[in-house]
């Protein structure tokens, strides 16, 4: 890995090297090393670009890294992830995209992830996006669980910075006592666009499911949050939406919940709003100027 290459993948999966423990780098459209343990295996797709990971059964607190690179314009690829988690796993899973591109082609990834999750498996799922340079960056990940009795799935997902274009879709299916909480975190500026679908079916008895979005849209930016969530059993589902508004940008929030049983118990928030001048005029009364305190105010909203 160059200079260049090193930097994204710190800044997408908090390492800089080849990592310990099960892991696949790929950089500009082809996979440049993978590791497999004891009991995680990695293995290459024979049809798609992409990977089948199994987790045996009853793995405990290992790791699994997966993070993407694109370090040059032209490059357009769709690649195929499939997560198979063993009953009473409990593992951690970091993927995310890193965009550096100063040609006049665009380059652009498009992540299909699909998470099968045995029973009483734990999942947590890191996945952060950043893009660079002067050209086109375009990523439209796509996330597919299927959550079998008692799982339980934690996706936290950001994306902050030099993003052109991206859509986010989620889908899950949720079984009996099956539990997932996602957080998502989101900026765009200049004339960026963001789009995020959440599909959330709670089909099993005491599943639940809690969705969070907090953004932050500047500048001639546009933003879209879509969440539907399904209640088709005894069920739990509570879905949130909070943007600020900055410049010209705009921000269009749609929850949407169903409920197709008399047990759902099913709640949507939503708010958008400007910076309040009072949290800029506290701040600067303590020694910070204009600038320096919206920053610090969407630090800490994001946070």
């Amino acid at each position: 890995m160059n200079d260049i290459q090193k930097k994204i993948l710190q800044k997408i999966s908090g390492i800089m090297n080849i990592p310990k423990g099960a892991y696949n780098i790929r950089i500009n459209g082809s996979s440049i090393g993978s590791g497999s343990t004891e009991d995680i295996s990695i293995v290459p797709k024979e049809n798609n670009a992409g990977m089948d990971i199994y987790i045996k059964p009853g793995t405990k607190h290992e790791h699994v890294h997966i993070p993407v690179i694109i370090s040059q314009g032209g490059i357009g690829e769709t690649v195929y992830n499939d997560f198979h988690i063993g009953e009473n796993a409990d593992v951690t899973i970091i993927a995310g995209c890193g965009i550096h591109n100063n040609e006049k082609a665009a380059s652009r990834h498009d992540g299909i992830h699909t998470f099968h999750i045995a029973e009483n498996a734990r999942v947590v799922y890191r996945e952060k996006h950043y893009g660079e340079g002067s050209g086109q960056r375009i990523l439209n990940p796509v996330t597919n669980v299927y959550m079998e009795p008692g799982s339980y799935m934690e996706m936290d997902t950001v994306q902050i910075e030099g993003v052109d274009s991206t859509k986010r879709i989620t889908r899950a299916e949720l079984k009996d006592g099956a539990k997932l909480v996602i957080k998502e975190k989101l900026m765009t500026h200049e004339r960026q666009t963001a789009e995020t679908e959440f599909l959330i079916n709670l089909d099993g008895k005491e599943s639940a499911t809690t969705v969070s979005s907090r953004s932050v849209a500047k500048g001639d930016s546009r933003q879209i949050f879509l969440s539907k969530i399904n209640g088709n059993a005894s069920c739990m589902g509570h879905s949130e939406c909070d943007a600020i508004i900055m410049d010209n940008a705009g921000v269009q929030a749609i929850p949407e919940i169903t409920a197709n049983h008399s047990e759902a118990s099913l709640i949507h928030e939503a708010a958008i709003g400007k910076i309040a001048g009072e949290q800029i005029i506290k701040l600067m009364t303590l020694g910070l100027d204009e600038e320096e305190s919206i920053e610090q105010i969407i630090n800490g909203f994001l946070k």
